[in-house]
């Protein structure tokens, strides 16, 4: 069993929670300024950390050194730019200068997830843009296939804009990719990028599905790919579903669950039917758990059958929300899983989701939570 850094990102910056001789978790950050962190990825010693803002501007952080040190590179500049820019006694005062003119400045606000594909690391926007990096993270540009697809004039915004938040890829196949746009659903690429195709058929139809029709409806809130695969599960605005071909098609597997409405879905690395997801009571009912009570939901059998698990976790009076890039799992058998929530806490999972510890509190509102193995 190894255990994993868990890369924690919220709106005041950048944390890094890592295990310690004795089992006890020890906190590191805030990092990145305090900016507020989407999304962050690992490889070894190398973190990425993505973000901003109105205020701030689009950028990514890097760090080679497992986080003693960070570097920005900046996708488009914010206020605080022509603030400080306007007022340059103040920067003096406070002791920063306005950084200098960023390329996709008025194309994208800020950066809201990171995925690494072989030695090429992605990045999404808001609004939905694709960018790739072939330097670490150095340097940017547009996948421009993407933001040229015919349906891009028709594409609508979710509740927090239209954000491309969800990027995966096959490790086997590095041309195939795909990623997950609210709110103009799932698109795939196989020639990396240069072409896509918008994949949200529904190919079940329950009875109280609503005005949907033939698709899954387009506000996708997050994806997770089994590996080794092509079966893809996501958590939709109105629904769990799974494709068994690579988003080609999707079956609703929501029942069994107590609400149809959530963010995030995981899947265990080593086994591609089992499957977590964490539901909340609804969109416009409060997004907290059903019943005030707090419980992961796990399947063993890809969706067909779900169970609720909640020791260690608030039984009542619980209103928290837990966000779309909020949970992930480590390589560990058994899986360990992983949430944050919008009130600062990060719990913790050691035996596949049936009981939990809290691992860290009182933290800024959770927006992401990754793990990163020492080795």
């Amino acid at each position: 069993m190894q255990d994993p850094t868990l890369l924690v990102g919220t709106t005041k910056g950048a944390f890094l929670l890592e295990r310690t001789a004795n089992k006890d978790w020890a906190l590191r950050g805030p990092f990145c300024d305090r900016w507020p962190i989407n999304h962050m990825v690992g490889r070894g010693r190398n973190l990425w950390a993505a973000g901003g803002g109105e205020w701030n501007g689009a950028g990514i952080w890097r760090s080679t050194d497992g986080g003693e040190s960070w570097t920005l590179s900046k996708l488009s500049n914010g206020k605080g730019d022509a603030f400080l820019a306007e007022h340059p006694e103040i920067a003096a005062q406070i002791g920063q200068t306005a950084a200098p003119p960023a390329p996709y400045t008025g194309r994208v606000s800020d950066i809201w997830s990171l995925h690494m594909a072989g030695d090429t690391l992605y990045a999404g926007a808001k609004p939905a843009t694709l960018f790739a990096s072939h330097d670490g993270g150095v340097t940017w540009e547009p996948v421009e296939g993407l933001t040229n697809h015919p349906s891009g004039p028709s594409w609508e915004p979710g509740a927090a804009g239209l954000v491309l938040h969800t990027i995966l890829h096959d490790p086997a196949r590095p041309a195939h990719l795909w990623v997950g746009i609210s709110a103009a659903g799932v698109f795939a690429s196989e020639d990396g990028g240069a072409t896509w195709e918008r994949r949200n058929r529904l190919a079940n139809e329950p009875a109280d599905h609503g005005d949907c029709g033939h698709d899954i409806g387009f506000c996708v809130h997050n994806m997770a790919r089994a590996t080794g695969s092509d079966l893809i599960y996501q958590q939709n605005h109105h629904g769990v579903f799974r494709s068994p071909d690579g988003g080609r098609s999707w079956h609703d597997i929501t029942a069994g669950l107590p609400s149809s409405f959530g963010f995030p879905i995981a899947v265990n690395p080593h086994d591609p039917r089992m499957i977590w997801t964490l539901p909340l009571n609804g969109d416009t009912k409060g997004r907290f758990p059903p019943d005030a009570r707090a419980l992961v939901w796990r399947s063993c059998d890809g969706g067909d059958t779900w169970q609720g698990f909640g020791a260690g976790l608030p039984d009542r009076n619980c209103y928290f929300t837990v966000l779309r890039q909020a949970m992930a799992t480590d390589h560990n058998t058994p899986a360990g899983v992983y949430f944050g929530t919008n009130s600062g806490s990060v719990f913790a999972s050691h035996d596949a989701g049936e009981s939990w510890q809290a691992v860290a509190n009182h933290l800024p509102t959770v927006l992401c939570v990754e793990t990163l193995s020492r080795g």
